[in-house]
């Protein structure tokens, strides 16, 4: 029909125009929407030239780590590096910075701009860090997770974990503090014991009295210094697994009333004295666990004997048993009588005082003689000789009248001369 076909190419240019109105809508659109970078989807529609052009902002990851935003975890990893990198992202909740070569933590470490205010667990484990200096750990208000383990820290500050000024510095908010294998070489310990360098460090102020889990596992730990849980009243959790402690005797359980389980195993303790029994029994939540220790049962074992049998507070106590003397050994704790508990005979401490005093006397007596024989040794050597001289003369006159007794003719001879 020629209506119809006169109708067809208008009907045709008026949808064209619409096209090229819609596509001018769209470029424009399009065109504000290029300076907003807070949109992903814009963003990625962005030419690759333009992106390179942008500066690096600072929720970028860095580039030697694998990030993860939506689990807030930063992961460098085995990357050799020798310090913390400089643009960690804001949001990093877990950061895992294991594996690497940073050798010293210095003084605000993690201290950026924006604060890693998110940050709660920390992974330094197995870095070669050798030192970690005073404040390492400042400005990390949320941290509650440091893991330092298998570091061998032959310098660790006492104020690494309270600041500068352990004395005005806020209490360090961590919950949980990894300190597994951190014994340096024998070498590298500059004359100093390792196990009063980690009592310093956690004594240090109050920063510490949030602390809920302390590890110190495999430090070949030979004693814990007096006092060195006196500022970590919350504590829960204590593991002091696989070290060489021989006595608990000079640390105090007493005010560490919340804790609730206590790991001695593989260590190297004789016997728990009355002292250390009665503040565990006084502990209302604590397990204690104390396999593999080399327990010498003998008469001083009598009384942890007996609270072994009563108390609850051993987990598998069942299972301990002598290591010492030889003919007690493999026997279970619990099946001892106080008849099987036997001492060999010992002198009291106060005569075995007394004969040690009586021993050094003597020596010194005896040098002295020995020194004004010394002295003395030629008129000795003389006194010796008119000894023997006389000794010789006196002698000689026993021998000639043997001689004389001993031959008859002398003797008839000696009676004729006597008519």
């Amino acid at each position: 029909m020629p209506g119809g076909c006169s109708r067809g190419p208008a009907a045709g240019d008026g949808r064209l125009r619409l096209a090229r109105l819609a596509l001018v809508l769209l470029g424009w659109v399009s065109s504000s929407s290029l300076p907003s970078s807070a949109s992903s989807s814009t963003s990625s529609a962005l030419p690759v030239s333009a992106a390179s052009a942008q500066p690096q902002l600072p929720g970028r990851c860095p580039p030697a780590c694998e990030c993860s935003e939506a689990a807030r975890t930063v992961k460098c990893v085995n990357r050799n590096l020798t310090e913390v990198p400089a643009d960690l992202p804001p949001y990093v909740r877990n950061l895992f910075l294991t594996g690497n070569q940073l050798a010293v933590l210095p003084a605000g470490a993690f201290a950026r701009r924006p604060p890693l205010a998110e940050l709660a667990a920390l992974n330094l484990s197995g870095s070669h860090l050798e030192e970690v200096r005073a404040g390492a750990f400042e400005h990390l208000p949320s941290l509650r997770q440091l893991d330092l383990s298998h570091n061998p820290l032959a310098d660790l500050s006492p104020f690494a974990f309270s600041g500068g000024n352990a004395s005005v510095a806020a209490p360090s908010p961590l919950v949980e503090l990894l300190l597994n294998r951190i014994v340096p070489p024998a070498a590298e310990r500059q004359n100093r014991s390792f196990e009063g360098t980690v009592a310093a460090a956690l004594r240090a102020g109050h920063a510490l009295r949030g602390l809920r889990r302390l590890e110190l596992v495999s430090n070949h730990l030979l004693y814990l210094p007096r006092d060195v849980l006196a500022q970590l009243p919350g504590l829960r959790h204590l593991d002091l697994r696989n070290n060489s402690l021989v006595s608990l005797t000079y640390v105090s359980f007493r005010n560490l009333t919340h804790l609730e389980s206590l790991h001695l195993e593989n260590n190297a303790l004789k016997v728990l004295h009355n002292g250390t029994l009665a503040e565990l029994q006084s502990l209302p939540h604590v397990r204690v666990f104390l396999d593999d220790n080399p327990w010498v049962c003998d008469c001083h074992m009598a009384d942890m004997v007996a609270w072994l049998k009563e108390t609850e507070v051993v987990q598998g106590k069942a299972r301990l048993t002598c290591a010492f003397p030889e003919k007690m050994r493999n026997r279970v704790l619990l099946e001892l009588d106080s008849s099987d508990l036997e001492c060999d005979p010992i002198l009291p401490p106060s005569l075995q005082t007394s004969y040690v005093f009586l021993g050094i006397v003597l020596a010194l007596i005896g040098a002295i003689f020995l020194l004004v024989l010394y002295l003395n040794r030629k008129g000795i050597k003389k006194w010796m000789h008119n000894i023997r001289d006389a000794c010789r003369d006196h002698m000689e006159g026993y021998h000639y009248r043997y001689e004389i007794n001993a031959d008859p003719r002398l003797t008839n001879l000696s009676s004729n001369s006597d008519v």
